[in-house]
C-alpha cells in the first residue's frame, strides 16, 4: 500500500523541521510526502527544502507546494487533490510521528480491511511534559476527547469523495463524525502514534 502524508503549514519555520524529520525516519518506505505551505513570510520554505536531498537519497517522493489559500482546511483540500497513496495520513506543522507509525497503520489496514483509523497520541506542552491521550470508540456520546487526528490515517478515496468543507477549526473531527454516521469500517490502535505540540491552530 502506498501511504501519503500531508503537512500543512504557514509561518511553521520554528516547527516545520520536527515534522519532517518524523516522516523522513519512518520504518515504511513506500510512501510520499506533500507539504502545503500558505505562503508566509519567514523560512519555512526553505527550511522544507533543505530535506529535498534527504528524501531523494530514501527513494521518498517529496513535493512542496507554497501559495495562499483559504485556512486551513483549504490547504489539506489542496493535499488530497494531489495525493497518489492509498492511504492518507494528515501530520499538522509542529506535530511528530513515531518511527513506525505509518508501518502499524498499513498493517491495521491490511489485517482489519478498515476504511479509518486513529492511535493514542501525546500531547505535549512547550515544557516537554507530555500525557498520554487515548483512542476510543463509543457506542453512544462519542465527544473529540476519544478521537485523536494526528494519528488518523484515511481511504485517500473518501476524502476526495468527501472534501473538508472549510466551516470551522472542528472541520476534521466533523469528517470523522460523518464516516461513523455512514458506518465506515474504523479500528482504534492501542499504542502512541504521534506527539501533538500544544499552541497551535487547535488552542
Amino acid at each position: 500500500m502506498k501511504v501519503s502524508v500531508i503537512t500543512v503549514a504557514f509561518n511553521s519555520e520554528a516547527y516545520i523541521g520536527e515534522t519532517i524529520e518524523s516522516v523522513l525516519a519512518q520504518s515504511y518506505e513506500n510512501l510520499e510526502y506533500w507539504i502545503i505551505e500558505g505562503a508566509g513570510t519567514d523560512a519555512t520554505v526553505q527550511k522544507a527544502e533543505s530535506y529535498k536531498q534527504a528524501f531523494a537519497e530514501r527513494g521518498i517522493p517529496y513535493h512542496i507546494v507554497s501559495e495562499p489559500d483559504d485556512g486551513i482546511y483549504d490547504a489539506m483540500n489542496k493535499g488530497i487533490g494531489r495525493i497518489n497513496g492509498e492511504i492518507t495520513g494528515i501530520l499538522n506543522s509542529g506535530d511528530v510521528y513515531k518511527p513506525e507509525t505509518v508501518s502499524m497503520a498499513v498493517k491495521a489496514f491490511r489485517e482489519t480491511d478498515c476504511e479509518l483509523l486513529f492511535g493514542d497520541v501525546e500531547i505535549c506542552a512547550g515544557n516537554k511534559v507530555c500525557t498520554v491521550k487515548k483512542a476510543r470508540q463509543r457506542k453512544v456520546f462519542q465527544t473529540s476527547r476519544d478521537w485523536n487526528h494526528p494519528t488518523m490515517f484515511v481511504k485517500s478515496s473518501l476524502y476526495k469523495e468527501y472534501p473538508f468543507q472549510n466551516l470551522g477549526i472542528h472541520d476534521d473531527y466533523g469528517f470523522y463524525l460523518k464516516m461513523r454516521k455512514q458506518k465506515r469500517r474504523i479500528v482504534t490502535i492501542s499504542q502512541v502514534m504521534a506527539s501533538f505540540r500544544l499552541g497551535g491552530m487547535s488552542n
